[in-house]
């Protein structure tokens, strides 16, 4: 029989490696060993989707979890992803995308236009005014906001991304998933899903009109 002494012991010395974790590096990882690259969305549920514990509540210690519009991978995503591996014990990424998504319903081009309207210089933007040394060649503002033409080929390609980057070992797993967003159903990445006739994969399917920049080939 456990003491109530030994309890409270056990209690106190898991808040304590829950508060320090991040001064144990590799030693210290999150619950699942998990990265998680997720879109912003707020209809996009990564606990409900996964079956984990890490957007709700804040904090349910499972995964690394990083959104950005449309849960791409970007210089700021491999940095990320770069970090909890390498340094605190990650050993699984999941590329966590989804139908319905905003990052396929407008022209990245139209977006670019709309706002150099505004008076936006777009060849001459400080990416990060932190790193000036981080630029974009002039013309490739549009390729970089990475509007999509079908969620299932970006998800297939950003795990490539992924898997042949230098900073993400060979030994990492990493695949890719796309939430349904009208059914609240998981599935994987695939150009011939039944479901993809009745749902928003693709710009076209949500009514956009031409080719996206090329920044997904």
């Amino acid at each position: 029989m456990t003491t109530l002494k030994e309890q409270l012991e056990q209690r106190v010395a898991a808040t304590t490696e829950w508060e320090t974790r991040r001064q144990a590096g590799a030693n210290g990882p999150n619950m699942a060993h998990l990265w998680v690259l997720a879109c912003m969305d707020e209809r996009m549920p990564v606990d409900e989707a996964l079956g984990i514990r890490a957007d709700t509540p804040v904090g349910g210690g499972d995964a690394h979890l990083f959104r950005n519009a449309g849960g791409i991978v970007t210089d700021d995503a491999i940095r990320s992803a770069m970090l909890t591996i390498n340094f605190f014990g990650t050993r699984e990424i999941v590329v966590l995308q989804h139908t319905g998504c905003g990052m396929l319903s407008a022209n990245g081009h139209d977006l670019e236009k709309a706002l150099r309207g505004q008076g936006i210089d777009v060849d001459n933007i400080p990416i990060d005014p932190s790193l000036p040394e981080l630029t974009l060649d002039k013309g490739a503002f549009a390729k970089w906001i990475g509007m999509m033409e079908d969620v299932d080929k970006t998800c297939i390609q950003c795990v490539d991304q992924l898997r042949n980057h230098p900073l993400i070992p060979d030994d990492i797993t990493i695949s890719g998933w796309i939430w349904e967003t009208e059914f609240r159903r998981l599935r994987a990445p695939d150009l011939n899903a039944p479901t993809r006739a009745v749902s928003q994969p693709t710009a076209a399917s949500m009514g956009v009109k031409g080719k996206q920049p090329p920044r997904w080939k």
